[in-house]
């Protein structure tokens, strides 16, 4: 687990803690120093911490002129138990929305686990992005996962995308693509 760090080829184009509207802003990294934990696996320092026992995160790019956020994840999202998805709206997405963010491309390759709740969460996220033409996108989730998924019938809220060369394509292509694939989906 130590050894999953957050994508760091954007890092010159975009820092959340640098960020002063990221919800992540002025936080500070350590390289060294190991304290989280997932699974009781040390993970890497540089995931942050948004209130789960479960699920950490990244925010890897916003562009708050085309409204849109790429966030990867890490570990387990546990809406049964941990009630992640209230966690991730209230501290995180809806934070981001405020600032104009109303498309929400989510990296989860590294959700290891899902269990779902109920829906509530989720309707209400795509409610609110709905006047906004907004949208949320699961990217690259594996099989058993995105399975759970799927039987939740979450796609109803979110939809779940493929696209394993994300990490060889700048975050507006990558952003293009998804909005692409979305505006057909929708119509």
């Amino acid at each position: 687990m130590q050894d999953i760090e957050p994508f760091y080829n954007w890092r010159h184009l975009y820092a959340a803690e640098e960020d002063s509207r990221s919800p992540f802003y002025g936080r500070s990294y350590s390289e060294f120093e190991y304290s989280q934990t997932l699974y009781n696996y040390y993970i890497h320092p540089q995931w942050d911490d948004f209130g789960s026992r479960t699920l950490y995160m990244k925010i890897l790019f916003v562009d708050y002129d085309l409204h849109f956020a790429i966030i990867e994840l890490l570990g387990e999202w546990n809406d049964a138990i941990e009630n992640d998805i209230m966690t991730l709206r209230r501290d995180i997405t809806d934070q981001l929305h405020y600032q104009g963010i109303s498309k929400f491309i989510f990296v989860a390759e590294n959700v290891l686990n899902f269990h779902s709740s109920d829906d509530s969460y989720y309707e209400e996220w795509r409610e609110q992005l709905e006047d906004e033409h907004g949208w949320v996108v699961l990217l690259d989730m594996p099989e058993q996962s995105k399975y759970d998924f799927k039987k939740a019938r979450l796609t109803n809220y979110i939809e779940l995308i493929e696209l394993p060369q994300w990490r060889t394509l700048k975050p507006e292509v990558i952003f293009q693509l998804i909005d692409h694939e979305m505006q057909k989906r929708l119509d």
